[in-house]
């Protein structure tokens, strides 16, 4: 992930409500609010009412949708695409090619309370590359979801997902296998091809 430096940054962000919106290779909406210093990859597009704390770090050519938080102690890789009004918080990692559906929820205390402050026991939550999160999606702490996992519409994922598995319901089961491409596997046999891309595959997933 490209690091900015901050003296860079003191010059290049001057997104505080209303005043620059297009800053030295990538661009931020007048309406967002970034902290200082962060690093924002080159390419990358922060859209209407963003809030990007001090600290975080966003890679290359991601699209960040409307109403999106990321936390301070969030990591975002390169080509990440984040729909509207997705929380981004601390220890939640999105990995290189990531697609997040509007309203996805993260978490990252597994029993909150309001009166107990529970912030030395964030438990983290990884996205590896390619996965895609469906709109709605909850996603409770301290799990992976694996490379090219499909996570549907509506899914509260509980437990790891295995690369390429397709999961949805409450709680997420697996339904199926995904291609790269995102398109459903025929896994009858040991042996199959997308039927979309051509790409092959042998034995489990």
């Amino acid at each position: 992930m490209p690091a900015v430096a901050s003296e860079k940054l003191k010059t290049d962000i001057v997104s505080i409500m209303g005043k620059v919106s297009v800053q030295k290779g990538y661009y931020v909406h007048p309406s967002a609010t970034i902290g200082r210093p962060c690093q924002i990859g080159k390419g990358t597009k922060v859209w209407h009412y963003c809030h990007i704390m001090k600290g975080a770090k966003v890679g290359k050519n991601c699209q960040i949708g409307q109403n999106v938080f990321i936390s301070a102690n969030a990591r975002v890789g390169n080509d990440v695409k984040i729909q509207n009004n997705v929380s981004v918080y601390d220890r939640v990692r999105l990995e290189d090619n990531v697609f997040c559906g509007p309203s996805v929820v993260f978490t990252n205390v597994i029993n909150p309370r309001s009166r107990i402050s529970r912030k030395n026991e964030f438990k983290g939550t990884v996205v590896k590359k390619g996965a895609t999160l469906g709109a709605n999606a909850t996603i409770i702490c301290g799990i992976t979801i694996n490379k090219y996992a499909f996570v549907g519409a509506g899914a509260v994922v509980t437990k790891n997902v295995p690369p390429h598995a397709l999961v949805y319901g409450n709680p997420a089961g697996i339904k199926g296998w995904m291609c790269e491409c995102g398109v459903k596997l025929d896994m009858k046999g040991r042996k199959t091809r997308c039927s979309s891309c051509g790409k092959a595959f042998q034995g489990e997933l």
